[in-house]
C-alpha cells in the first residue's frame, strides 16, 4: 500500500525530506503523498522513513491503494530505472 497523510498533520516538514522517492509534497494544507511514487520505502529501507520520523503519528497506510510486497519492490525497480 502506499500510505496517506491525515489532516493530524500539522506541516513540521520532517517527513519530506526523509523520502527517498520525491513522494512527499507541500499540498495547500498539509503535505501529501503521491501514491504513484509512494513505495513505503521498499527497496530504500526496512522500514517507511516519513512514519518514523513523524511526531504526531499521521501517516498511515492508505486504503485506496492497496500493493503487496512484491508490487511495492516492483514500482521501486520501475522508479529507479526511470531515474538512471
Amino acid at each position: 500500500m502506499a500510505l496517506i497523510i491525515t489532516d493530524e498533520c500539522i506541516n513540521c516538514d520532517v517527513c519530506e525530506p526523509e523520502c527517498p522517492n520525491g513522494a512527499i509534497s507541500q499540498g495547500d494544507e498539509i503535505y501529501e503523498i503521491d501514491p504513484n511514487l509512494c513505495t513505503e520505502c521498499v527497496g530504500h529501507y526496512e522500514t517507511s522513513q516519513c512514519v518514523d520520523v513523524c511526531p504526531v503519528d499521521c501517516i498511515p497506510l492508505d486504503p485506496n491503494h492497496q500493493e503487496s510486497r512484491e508490487e511495492l519492490q516492483a514500482k521501486y525497480e520501475r522508479l529507479v530505472a526511470e531515474t538512471a
